[in-house]
């Protein structure tokens, strides 16, 4: 049997998701209409023999995950639980403190997914290249191709070209090593537990040598229990014959930033025509005119003579007016999209309005669409001092008076705007 374990990260991570990750823990933000995560459950569960799906992560146990988990055990029939880390331990501590729940009931294999990442990830095929690619314990990395520039902002895995094992493995190195790069998707068996625990055992060792790394001797237990899957584990054993790289041509990307998620929204509502063709909008006769791929809840009530897409999604119970124009967006549930106003590569918060005749426009952040590599780049907030032009963001429950232009900006939640900004953050 197979399982699977989902790295969901914890409230201090996500800060480049804010303002959405104040309503919604970032995992659960709804990507292509559906929470981010529910992609990497449904991909899970075509897996034959997937007995269940374990998320570990620091959240504080809320009404929404457990709605979200109660929600998902239903629907997809599978055991799906929730394994509280006492602080963040990284990507190897979190399954090394939970490994007696991970090899319960003995799993041949298992997954490892981090949450933050957007792919059709190919599962099945991992399963099949680890049975054709060396001895049955070996360990598998999905990996895909980046430009070279980019390469370095991830982590960088030189391969033999023909055995595909990982020969040489670089977290974020400083020139460029290897332009296949980690997507952060991986399939294990309970043997990596033996060389997560060496890695605790020298970190407990360096901490009898050096108490006091410059830091509160009380949470030595934490230093020593938090490890990186990257830096600790696959640079040690790259090289020895244990980790291969399966190459994927689908696509991929990171959901780092909340621009991330609408070219991620893309990606996946483009993935619908063939996995949930039932999802996309279609051109009715008393609908709105769509355009491209859309996705609409069914409870939104949606104006005919409003035009949406393409990659448009509209969450539960949104109101879109007469007239209204919507393209690489995403709107959130509640929002009230009043007649005519215009809404282009932004995300509409929770109950947000936005008034008659407005324009609430961004800039995409979207990959260099001339080089079939290219990534979407992590741009910082700001350079040179200046806001970097991005996608808009309305927090939830913000006001949008008419006719004004909201360009290029970023509204923390419940603000009655009064006038127009651009390029700037408004607190």
């Amino acid at each position: 049997m197979l399982k699977a374990v989902i790295l969901i990260g914890g409230p201090q991570k996500g800060t480049r998701f804010r303002p959405l990750s104040f309503e919604v823990p970032k995992p659960l933000f709804p990507v292509a209409g559906v929470p981010m995560l529910q992609h990497h459950i449904e991909a899970c569960v075509k897996v034959p023999n997937m007995k269940e799906i374990l998320l570990i992560g620091f959240y504080q146990p809320n009404e929404e995950l457990t709605r979200f988990l109660f929600n998902a055990q239903q629907e997809f029939k599978i055991s799906i639980r929730y394994l509280q880390e006492y602080a963040a331990l990284g990507t190897g501590g979190g399954i090394y403190h939970f490994r007696d729940q991970i090899v319960s009931g003995c799993p041949e294999a298992f997954f490892v997914l981090n949450a933050d990442v957007c792919s059709a990830f190919p599962l099945t095929e991992m399963l099949s290249f680890q049975k054709e690619h060396g001895e049955p314990n070996s360990f598998v990395i999905l990996g895909t191709t980046a430009n070279r520039k980019q390469s370095m902002n991830y982590g960088c895995i030189v391969e033999n070209e023909e055995t595909n094992e990982v020969l040489h493995y670089v977290e974020k190195p400083s020139t460029f090593v290897s332009d296949i790069i980690n997507c952060g998707i991986y399939l294990f068996n309970p043997e990596i537990f033996q060389h997560i625990g060496t890695v605790f055992q020298k970190n407990q060792q360096d901490m009898l040598l050096y108490p006091y790394d410059g830091e509160e001797p009380t949470n030595g237990w934490h230093r020593a229990e938090a490890i990186r899957l990257e830096q600790d584990i696959f640079t040690a054993l790259a090289g020895q014959g244990k980790l291969f790289v399966y190459k994927t041509l689908s696509f991929w990307s990171q959901i780092k930033s909340a621009g991330s998620a609408i070219y991620a929204s893309r990606l996946y509502l483009n993935q619908y025509h063939a996995t949930h063709p039932e999802r996309l909008a279609l051109n009715k006769e008393a609908g709105p005119k769509i355009n491209g791929n859309v996705y609409i809840h069914p409870t939104a009530n949606i104006d005919p003579t409003a035009m949406l897409g393409p990659n448009v999604s509209v969450g539960t119970g949104v109101t879109i007016g007469a007239g209204v124009r919507v393209r690489e967006s995403i709107i959130l549930h509640g929002a009230n999209l009043q007649d005519h106003c215009c809404v282009l590569n932004s995300i509409v918060g929770w109950d947000s309005t936005i008034g008659k005749w407005a324009r609430v426009e961004g800039t995409p952040s979207d990959p260099n669409p001339n080089d079939p590599y290219a990534k979407i780049d992590s741009e910082t907030l700001f350079r040179d001092g200046k806001l970097t032009p991005s996608i808009t963001i309305l927090g939830c429950n913000v006001t949008i008076p008419s006719e004004v232009i909201i360009l290029n900006s970023i509204v923390l939640p419940h603000k009655d705007l009064n006038r127009s900004f651009k390029n700037q953050i408004i607190l």
